[in-house]
């Protein structure tokens, strides 16, 4: 029989009423890993934005006490042990920088900043506070939800050692699909988040991998009424150092071969660059063979050229072609 825990339990770990309901639901579970799998289930597929927003308004700010209020005892004792390391090697100067970076960071996201405090020095928090406030807030609402989740795994622990004279060893938090939902739910937090840009060029604190190469593209057939199947696509970049491409100008070394691929049945392409985490800046042109694809259309071909910035190599552009016989549009998302 496993060990039997209440919602009361599980907010203690987790501000989230979702997440406590869903882990009741869940339980008992036979073991800590077992409650730790189906945890990281719960918050990252389960869990929406709204829950997420729920968990990180129980924490206090880093340097502060939990609300006396706060609606489980047991969160405001453990959140005030993590931090005792930061607040035991604070300085008055330091507190009031972090109290002015929190209300910094508060301003531009929306949530309060995150952390797993536990054994963390207030100079060391304040330094990660700096570096996570230049990202931008599709990508730092992932960092707090992971955080949450150290956070809550930490906590489990505790849990679990209360019923135990042992707990076992905790993995450490693989990250693999977290970023599979961000987008859709940064899209429900509206208002939440701005849409303010950080320092050009600074890599996020534990950005979640790619899932997919970050140039990608989608071609519809509007005439049709369906994806377009078989379009051949080509990705290139300039390389020429000394001059940048012009408008009127005829270039044909200048270019080089990226990759190649044909759309499938549902308007994609193949991989068309290498997977990787951070794009090179520079100039890219990506080409369709809508000519061959039909041989009536009024396009023989069609070729967009764009700039990736430095601020922007962290970015997945995705180029969508909505194609007719006499017209087509183009956007770019991300």
């Amino acid at each position: 029989m496993g060990s039997v825990f209440d919602e009361k339990d599980f907010l203690a770990c987790c501000g989230s009423t979702k997440f406590a309901k869903e882990m009741v639901a869940a339980g008992p579970f036979s073991t800590h890993q077992d409650a730790i799998h189906a945890a990281r289930n719960i918050w990252f597929n389960k869990v929406d934005v709204n829950g997420w927003l729920e968990a990180f308004a129980a924490h206090p700010q880093i340097g502060q006490n939990p609300s006396r209020d706060h609606k489980s005892p047991t969160f405001a004792q453990w959140s005030k042990g993590e931090q005792s390391t930061a607040l035991s090697t604070a300085t008055e100067l330091t507190l009031q920088e972090l109290l002015e970076w929190n209300a910094r960071y508060r301003e531009k996201f929306g949530f309060v900043f995150l952390i797993c405090a536990s054994g963390r020095s207030t100079p060391e928090i304040l330094a990660e506070l700096k570096i996570r406030y230049q990202n931008r807030p599709i990508i730092e609402f992932e960092i707090a939800a992971q955080e949450q989740m150290k956070i809550t795994e930490l906590r489990l622990s505790k849990l679990f050692s209360d019923k135990a004279d042992t707990a076992p060893a905790i993995k450490p938090l693989s990250t693999t699909n977290i970023a599979t939902k961000a987008e859709d739910r940064v899209n429900i937090i509206g208002a939440h988040l701005t849409a303010a840009s950080g320092a050009a060029g600074a890599k996020p604190a534990l950005i979640p991998n790619r899932t997919r190469p970050p140039i990608t593209t989608h071609v519809l057939d509007t005439s049709r009424g369906c994806p377009a199947n078989g379009i051949e696509v080509r990705l290139e970049m300039w390389k020429d150092n000394q001059a940048r491409p012009q408008f009127g100008d005829t270039y044909i070394d200048g270019w080089i071969l990226l990759g190649s691929s044909a759309t499938d049945k549902d308007g994609r392409s193949g991989q068309l660059m290498n997977m990787v985490e951070a794009l090179v800046p520079g100039i890219y042109r990506i080409s369709f063979n809508t000519g061959k694809y039909n041989p009536d259309g009024f396009f023989p071909y069609v070729s967009f050229v764009f700039e990736i910035k430095e601020s922007q190599k962290w970015d997945h552009f995705h180029v969508p072609l909505l194609l007719s016989p006499f017209s087509l549009s183009t956007y770019r998302g991300s």
